[in-house]
């Protein structure tokens, strides 16, 4: 109980009391003395709390080696929630739940954020002992959604996904996923008051095999676990075609044989014309075309030629040949490709791979002409060079000899060296009809 001040009197004046230390000061000192140990061994413990909105947190005061001193619980506020095992705060949300010498255990039902902040642990000894406690609250997100930028894409086509997960703190992390591959997106953090909202954003270029593929936008945040929501694609692609050749069964197509050949045609939407045609040729009139199969009862010479399946949808057109050639009927070997080779009408056609696999055998007879074509080439220019070689040797020989053979014309018949020597000089009279020639 604080002792009243004397009514002043007469006399000698006493000197001011000294001033007060701060609040902060005293609270500091507090919190510090807490951490040590006082004179009777007593010490005051207490552990921090994270807790989901909503759910219960549990405060606990703990005392080591206590004689019977006063434990006491105060809110962010410094009002009292509970005293020993009495309550005199009115919030019910507050319950006890274990009070003995050494623990004052309470709890909190329905956390909210304003119940966020410092709890202090008194114990009322000599001096008395103050221990503080931090309540965090976590707010998982209140929504997650995907936005897309296009519902139905085209093949090729670069689209843009949005996934935000609204109002939650502290904020979250937001991962993406197509099927079970993880993309990069690039997210941005808004925060309104405590809380926050984050955005993120991936692009992505469609392929036919996207089609019907989810895309997942999962939520790391440690209020909440598994939470996600997905959107599937839905792709749009021009016609995908396979030409199948079901007879003759072994491949190779001679003359008098039964060919019966399917195109087999895949695309969304699904394509609505298919037709077989022959290129740049008429289509022989004992050609029977029925849907998308072709069949022709008796093979001949004739028949040779390349015959193109076409389909088209409202993407686009897309086409694969087959190019026929009939054998005689003495033909047993069979050739490299089967008298059968299916095309793709471009480059994308073989990045989805509907060859057959007479293509393989195509594509080795190819090979084999390139080298010789390379080949031959070398050969011409090596024999190119030697032919330029022999020339240019045969023109220095002829030059060199017939411009000694000049030079000295008129010394191989002189009659001994003098006259020779007269001769090749060719003496006064004839010096100016000497000449020179290159041949």
């Amino acid at each position: 109980m604080a002792r009243r001040s004397p009514s002043p009197g007469p006399g000698p004046r006493r000197p001011p009391p000294p001033a007060r230390p701060p609040l902060a000061l005293l609270l500091l000192a507090a919190a510090a003395a807490a951490l040590l140990p006082t004179g009777d061994g007593q010490n005051l413990f207490t552990e921090d709390v994270t807790v989901v909105e909503g759910d219960v947190a549990t405060i606990s005061c703990r005392v080591k080696n206590n004689d019977d001193s006063v434990i006491q619980l105060l809110n962010p506020n410094r009002q009292t929630i509970y005293f020993r095992d009495f309550r005199p705060l009115k919030d019910s949300r507050f319950q006890l739940v274990n009070f003995s010498n050494s623990e004052l255990r309470v709890s909190l039902t329905n956390v909210s954020i304003s119940d966020e902040g410092r709890y202090f642990c008194q114990l009322y000894t000599d001096p008395p002992q103050e221990i503080f406690m931090t309540i965090t609250v976590l707010v998982p997100p209140r929504n997650l959604v995907i936005d897309i930028q296009k519902d139905t894409a085209v093949e090729g086509e670069e689209i843009e996904l949005n996934c935000t997960a609204m109002a939650s703190r502290p904020a979250t992390t937001i991962k993406w996923f197509k099927g079970s591959k993880e993309l990069k997106g690039k997210s941005e953090v808004e925060q309104w008051s405590d809380m926050y909202t984050v955005t993120s954003q991936i692009s992505l270029t469609v392929r036919r095999e996207d089609d019907g593929v989810p895309v997942v936008c999962e939520v790391d945040h440690p209020a909440v676990k598994d939470l996600q929501t997905k959107r599937y694609l839905d792709v749009m692609y021009k016609p995908q075609i396979r030409v199948s050749q079901l007879l003759p069964a072994s491949g190779l197509t001679r003359e008098g044989d039964l060919l019966d050949l399917l195109c087999q045609v895949e695309g969304k939407p699904e394509p609505t014309d298919t037709t077989w045609f022959r290129v740049d040729e008429e289509m022989p009139p004992h050609v029977i075309v029925s849907g998308s199969n072709l069949h022709i009862s008796s093979l001949n010479k004739s028949d040779n030629g390349t015959y193109r399946c076409e389909a088209s949808n409202e993407v686009g057109k897309a086409f694969v040949d087959y190019m026929l050639y009939v054998y005689d009927t003495t033909a047993t070997t069979e050739p490299a490709v089967h008298g059968f080779t299916q095309l793709p009408n471009s480059a994308e056609e073989l990045d989805y791979g509907d060859l057959s696999d007479s293509r393989a055998g195509e594509e080795s007879a190819i090979t084999a002409v390139d080298h010789a074509v390379i080949g031959g080439v070398v050969a011409v220019v090596v024999f190119a060079m030697l032919c330029l070689l022999i020339i240019l040797g045969r023109y220095f020989a002829r030059h060199k000899g017939t411009y000694f053979t000049h030079e000295a014309k008129g010394a191989d018949d002189a009659a001994d060296a003098d006259t020779a020597i007269i001769n090749a000089e060719g003496g006064q009279n004839n010096s100016e009809e000497k000449k020179e020639y290159f041949i």
